[in-house]
């Protein structure tokens, strides 16, 4: 869910402030209303026990995140020896986002940025000595990895906007001595694709049809014509990477059909070989082996992800796994260079998820750790994938999650109608899952049903589902999440009056058009970092979205023209705020680089200039998102509460929840039952 991208597969436009990592402290116990037992917020949104475990590439260590006096932080063991973990960061602030493994094994790498600002450093600690050190000290300047390898283990390829924030020129990086070296300026690039070598050997640069021309890179240059080059329509298309040798390079591409397929091309004849298509989904997610680097599987994710095999040994492994595991998507988090030992998984969606270490020839598995212990016995429910149509005709693959009570016979379809809260994914370009999901958990526990659309726009789905929602923000988009509520009052999953909408980033702004286009279709509306006026939006991007400029202005309106103003300015909430008649509640990062805090204020001032209520929530520590546990819970209570006063739906008291955060209640404090009480300061 998110806002911003120069490619949209890479990185989706506006980040979703419901998916960023979660941290919070330990779960109470769980508290029972009616025949379900209520399960604490602290429980499903709190800190991890641990998270995100990897293996070393030589098989020595394993890592994870876990807390630190209630911060995440990177922890380390020998990987025989699990339970000697030790923390090897010191963040006392900020949860750390998540970490990797230098090509050596001997240093752990990871960024992080200052209270949600995004202007993400490159830090590496030292395994054995546990020296910590700022590879990238500059103030103002987003580091970018553009390339590790199997061969130069001690060196890493890094993007530094500290030249012209415009672009990232590309760095070898000595992790061992910190040294870096410029390689080449970026000067109008979007991105590199290095070999195994480390040699550049591919550039995408935007063209004037909002899609990518490819170069090779031939020495300190670029070659003089394109290898490759897309239009808007195509933009999905783009390289995976090279094999270790360098000899071959794979693509995702569109071109030639309506989905991505994976392709490889031979680099010295230029032939192409089709790997894989399926025409219900853009293919791109790939399991590679760790010294060869050849696509081993492929993944196809339409309704539900399925792994398609290439390489018959790895399905003999996954078959013998799903034996083990049991009901749920198998996943692979990380291989050892061996390939000897994997790290391992399976979302069995309305249970509680475990880590293994994985022994390939011994066939043995070693459990590692339960992420959310306190979950095991929570009322967890069930995820049901289904089929939208839209007006024009066009299937919106969903995702309905049901409450207890609901579904007696577990068919997945609703018994009686019940609240529903429409839950929309950020971006626009980026897509719903299939899988465990805290947010549907959460809100079903509380007595709502939970339903989320992938709206034309959304990727995953083919360019002509992409495409679709071109210069269509407010319009047919927003017609999808419509259509979507009507089929679910005809399902008899929820009945007309009693629907919420809610979502972070693009999420927040469907929110807010919902709101104010629509001004009686929802009972009520959450908008976390949603923008307000799409031209002011489009003004303040960060410089660093300049590769992706020109594709967001042919797909959302051009703010340099008369025409594309007129479009931009119609499907902006802002012009339409006095038209809004139902509960609103804002959720604001004070730091957000990608929706500026204007965005929020905006539309509050001219909400209150007509007098309309609203309840505006500002975090002074946070960005596109709320990422420090004690905000994300403080949120989340005060979201619950006033879902409950719109909806009738259970609420678990706000207690200190909203004291423990940095919550600056800006307007309405009145409109949510408890909050005004809650948050006042002793």
């Amino acid at each position: 869910m998110s806002l911003a991208s120069a490619v949209i597969r890479r990185a989706p436009f506006l980040l979703s402030a419901l998916a960023l990592a979660t941290a919070l402290p330990a779960a109470a116990a769980s508290i029972t209303v009616g025949d379900t037992p209520l399960i604490p917020r602290a429980a499903l949104f709190g800190n991890p026990v641990k998270a995100g475990a990897q293996l070393s590439p030589n098989g020595k260590w394993l890592s994870w995140m876990a807390p630190v006096n209630g911060v995440m932080n990177v922890w380390v063991a020998p990987a025989a020896k699990p339970e000697a973990a030790k923390p090897v960061t010191e963040s006392k602030d900020r949860p750390i986002p998540g970490h990797f493994w230098s090509g050596n094994g001997e240093q752990i790498l990871f960024v992080q940025d200052k209270a949600g600002d995004e202007n993400f450093r490159l830090y590496g600690v030292d395994v054995s000595s546990g020296q910590q050190r700022d590879y990238t000290p500059f103030d103002k300047v987003r580091v970018r990895m553009m390339g590790g390898s199997r061969k130069r283990l001690d060196e890493v390829l890094v993007g530094i906007n500290n030249r012209d924030p415009r672009w990232h020129d590309v760095h070898l990086l000595n992790l061992k001595t910190g040294e870096l070296k410029l390689v080449m300026k970026a000067d109008g690039v979007a991105g590199f694709q290095a070999d195994d070598d480390l040699n550049l050997r591919l550039a995408a640069k935007p063209n004037a049809a909002g899609g990518m021309d490819f170069f090779k890179v031939e020495g300190d240059a670029l070659a003089e014509k394109p290898l490759l080059s897309t239009g808007l329509e195509d933009n999905a298309t783009s390289p995976l990477g090279f094999t270790a040798d360098g000899k071959t390079l794979y693509w995702m591409d569109s071109r030639d059909g309506d989905t991505t397929a994976v392709f490889a091309e031979d680099m010295a004849s230029g032939q192409r070989k089709l790997i894989a298509r399926d025409a219900r989904a853009d293919l791109g997610d790939t399991l590679r082996h760790p010294v060869t680097g050849e696509i081993q599987a492929y993944a196809v994710n339409y309704l539900t992800n399925e792994w398609q095999f290439i390489d018959k040994s790895l399905k003999a492994d996954f078959d013998w796994l799903q034996k083990q595991l049991g009901k749920g998507e198998v996943y692979v988090a990380s291989r050892t260079r061996a390939d000897d030992k994997w790290i391992v998984g399976i979302d069995p969606v309305s249970k509680v998820a475990a880590t293994y270490l994985y022994d390939r020839k011994a066939k043995k598995l070693s459990a590692l750790y339960v992420a959310r212990p306190e979950l095991q016995n929570a009322p967890l429910q069930p995820m049901h994938a289904v089929e939208i149509k839209a007006r024009d005709g066009l299937t919106l693959p969903s995702y309905l999650t049901l409450p207890a009570g609901a579904d007696t016979n577990g068919d997945g379809k609703a018994d009686k109608p019940t609240p529903l809260v429409l839950l929309v994914h950020g971006g626009p370009w980026a897509r719903d899952d299939y899988g465990y999901n805290g947010t549907h958990q959460w809100l079903a526990n509380r007595g709502y049903a939970v339903l989320s659309v992938n709206f034309r726009a959304s990727t995953g789905f083919g360019k002509k589902f992409l495409n679709a929602g071109n210069k269509q923000w407010g319009l047919a988009m927003h017609d999808d999440l419509l259509d979507a509520v009507d089929w679910a009052v005809k399902q008899g999953v929820t009945s007309k009056d009693k629907v919420a909408i809610m979502g972070g980033s693009y999420g927040g702004y469907a929110a807010l058009a919902g709101v104010a286009f629509t001004p009686t279709t929802f009972a009520c509306a959450v908008d976390i970092v949603g923008p307000s006026n799409l031209e002011t939006l489009l003004g303040t991007i960060p410089p660093y979205w300049e590769a992706g400029k020109k594709q967001m202005y042919s797909r959302m309106g051009d703010p340099t023209t008369d025409e594309g103003k007129a479009i931009l300015r119609a499907a902006s909430p802002l012009y339409k705020a006095d038209q809004i008649v139902r509960p609103l509640l804002i959720g604001q990062g004070a730091n957000d680089p990608r929706v500026k805090q204007a965005e929020s204020d905006q539309i509050v001032t001219a909400m209150q200039a007509k007098n309309i209520p609203v309840s505006y929530v500002l975090y002074p520590d946070e960005g596109h998102g709320f990422r420090k546990p004690n905000n994300r819970i403080g949120f989340n209570a005060i979201t619950e509460a006033f879902l409950g006063n719109c909806l009738g739906g259970r609420v678990e008291p706000l207690g200190e929840t909203v004291r423990q955060s940095t919550a600056q209640i800006v307007q309405g404090a009145e409109h949510v039952p408890g909050l005004k009480e809650a948050a006042a300061k002793n």
